[in-house]
């Protein structure tokens, strides 16, 4: 009687782990064909930095995903490469400097770059310094490394000198290390500045390496400084999915604002995990305190301008472009 008893709940324990192993996989497939439904977005990013906290947001946060689409991140260092990745079809939508897009309209590209959503509008770049004081006139007459020539770091940090009265000829600029060297090569004894992003900047002054002494975007001014496009004939052809992702964008803008720099570390940790999630608190509040992101993906036409501005200064631009053409907002002002 005992050994039916014992084969009796033997037999019960097999047919329960059958209909829970049953559940597992019937859900699991459900899933994989969720997923399979959904829009695969290759999306160019020219760096990855809590710079961009509101991408990462919607992306942790599944914003995305709620709205049919999977955003596949592809760390493309250059706006330059970003731009010739979206041409070329490699990427989808670009996320870059919006004076990339420029250029390939003046490249007289038929199928040029459409900027239809910002995300921040000033620069998010942070002086750091071999000693620990600083004040703009001590650039003069040394070296600060600043990344690719013509792109929107340099860009801003020679606008920054302009404002604050510092003549750039007086400055030894180095255009000539790459953006995702920078920090590899203040570490090696070039430079007596560097300009980085975060986590770089604050990485680099928890190693004793260097102090983080300014911000360039305070100086520099408001501008559509990182922004999404993709081709006008991708634009033109798949506007429903576009207004999707902006939707996205928005949903992450408005919790970045809404929310603490804790709560929004929180959520994005798992984009940084080689950075504590205490420090990346810190880089969130730097980039807030700073007033660095967009309130909505609304790029303006005085924005605009303002880097055109810019641009025209530095001799990278001779005149004007057609605002209406390279700019389609999908998000009412």
């Amino acid at each position: 009687m005992k050994k039916k008893i014992e084969l009796l709940i033997v037999v019960l324990i097999i047919i329960i782990l059958g209909v829970i192993i049953g559940f597992l996989i019937k859900k699991d497939n459900k899933n994989n064909a969720s997923s399979k439904d959904l829009i695969k977005i290759p999306l160019a990013e020219v760096t990855h930095s809590p710079f961009y906290a509101p991408l990462y947001v919607a992306i942790e946060n599944n914003y995305f995903q709620e709205l049919g689409l999977d955003v596949e991140l592809i760390l493309t260092p250059g706006a330059d490469k970003v731009a010739t990745s979206v041409i070329s079809g490699d990427a989808l939508i670009g996320f870059a400097g919006p004076e990339s897009a420029i250029y390939v309209y003046n490249g007289d590209e038929k199928d040029y770059l459409v900027t239809f959503a910002g995300l921040t509008k000033r620069d998010g770049q942070f002086i750091v310094s071999r000693e620990k004081t600083f004040s703009w006139e001590d650039l003069i007459g040394k070296e600060i490394l600043v990344g690719r020539q013509g792109g929107m770091p340099a860009l801003n940090f020679l606008n920054a000198l302009k404002k604050v009265g510092i003549d750039e000829n007086k400055v030894n600029i180095n255009y000539s290390i790459d953006f995702a060297s920078l920090s590899g090569a203040f570490i090696g004894n070039t430079g007596d500045y560097v300009n980085l992003f975060e986590p770089n900047a604050t990485l680099l002054e928890k190693e004793n390496l260097g102090y983080v002494v300014e911000s360039i975007g305070k100086y520099s001014g408001e501008m559509p400084y990182t922004a999404f496009y993709t081709k006008k004939s991708y634009f033109e052809n798949n506007k429903e999915v576009l207004e999707k992702f902006n939707l996205a964008i928005n949903k992450g803008l408005q919790f970045v604002f809404e929310n603490s720099s804790k709560t929004i570390a929180q959520v994005i940790i798992k984009q940084f995990t080689d950075t504590n999630i205490d420090d990346l608190e810190k880089i969130i509040e730097r980039y807030k305190e700073n007033d660095c992101f967009l309130k909505t993906s609304f790029i303006s036409e005085t924005m605009y301008r303002n880097l055109e501005d810019i641009m025209i200064d530095n001799n990278l631009l001779e005149d004007y472009v057609p605002y209406n053409d390279l700019v389609k907002n999908l998000t009412n002002e």
